[in-house]
């Protein structure tokens, strides 16, 4: 109990409310309170989350879930950042420019955290190609501090970014060149030591490696990487979210299309808790770990990932309305990863 009450103590002294907040605030305006208002406002605080707008303008998480190889930004823009050339054999060259920068993100209305970051966001950006593609990173360290690149995947030993030798010293640069091997959903993130601050402060990102004959049926992606932040610097999170900003899937609900495929690839970067988990209120999903096999692994509401493991989650939405999706366990919940699919029938306005 105390070490809840830490979180919850820091939380309110930052003037940031959370879940039963909501209850506090209408008696404290001087409405009478009664068994009858303590439950239903129970129930309305659950949905309420934080109190009042975070600035998008840098990181739009809402942009974030549909935005692979920089596709959110203007062709210009997006040209410095990523570049594909068809190769002879009909795989591609794809070509990144990432860069490593300390930044100031907001993590929950007016909460503040120091990050570093790639390109600027936090988490970083989605980098996708298709297997047997070649792929090279440009890599430039902006930032103050040494730091790396490391993918997950198959790639030769000088590529691997976690050795002393391997890191990149603020002002240098470094390429990783490695083939797009195996298809699935993968993870980047900084090695460099002491590795849970490079990765707590930030240092992450999806990478997914579509199989050369995927399957085309039209479909809904979402990215969703389950994150967590340590705004006091005790070693543990005092605020939790699915892709940085806490509770923002509540207030601006995800939009789905009734009876259209959707697929969600989840990631769990967070440090300091050994599981995180994602659940789905009045549907299942199958599972497909790590995404590296043609087949799920199992049909669930509810699915636990160590740091470091992700899935590929696919469902259809039989009914409209809204689906409240979160961690089970409660209190990450609370404090910030909890938010709602909102799923229309066909040619309906969300």
């Amino acid at each position: 109990m105390r070490w809840f009450l830490s979180r919850r103590s820091w939380l309110q002294a930052a003037g940031v409310s959370f879940g039963l907040g909501a209850l506090g605030f209408r008696r404290a305006s001087g409405q009478a309170a009664n068994p009858h208002d303590e439950h239903v406002l129970g129930h309305a605080g659950h949905a309420l989350g934080v109190v009042g707008e975070a600035d998008t303008e840098i990181f739009d998480p809402r942009a974030y879930l549909t935005a692979f190889n920089f596709s959110h930004l203007p062709e210009l823009d997006r040209s410095r950042y990523y570049r594909e050339t068809l190769r002879p054999d009909g795989t591609r060259l794809r070509e990144y420019e990432i860069f490593a920068v300390d930044r100031e993100i907001e993590v929950a209305p007016g909460v503040k955290f120091a990050a570093w970051t790639y390109n600027g966001q936090v988490p970083g950006p989605t980098l996708r190609a298709t297997e047997g593609d070649l792929v090279h990173v440009r890599f430039v360290n902006q930032g103050s501090h040494p730091h790396t690149m490391h993918f997950h995947g198959w790639h030769r030993p000088e590529m691997d970014g976690s050795l002393a030798e391997h890191q990149v010293l603020p002002g240098g640069t470094f390429t990783y060149e490695f083939e797009a091997d195996p298809f699935g959903l993968h993870l980047y993130h900084c090695h460099a030591v002491p590795l849970k601050r490079h990765i707590h402060k930030g240092l992450y990102g999806p990478f997914i490696i579509d199989p050369k004959d995927a399957d085309d049926t039209p479909r809904d992606e979402f990215v969703m990487v389950m994150n967590a932040f340590d705004t006091n610097f005790d070693n543990e999170n005092e605020i939790y979210a699915v892709n940085t900003l806490a509770h923002y899937y509540m207030h601006n609900p995800i939009p789905v299309t009734v009876g259209k495929p959707v697929r969600i690839y989840l990631i769990n970067i967070t440090e300091f808790d050994l599981l995180n988990s994602f659940h789905l209120h009045g549907m299942f999903f199958d599972v497909f770990r790590t995404g590296t096999a043609r087949t799920p692994s199992e049909r669930t509401d509810t699915l636990m990932l160590c740091q470091g493991e992700r899935a590929i989650l696919e469902t259809t939405f039989r009914y409209p309305g809204d689906f409240m999706f979160h961690a089970h366990q409660s209190e990450f919940a609370e404090l910030g990863w909890m938010g709602l699919f909102r799923a229309t029938e066909a040619g309906r306005d969300t």
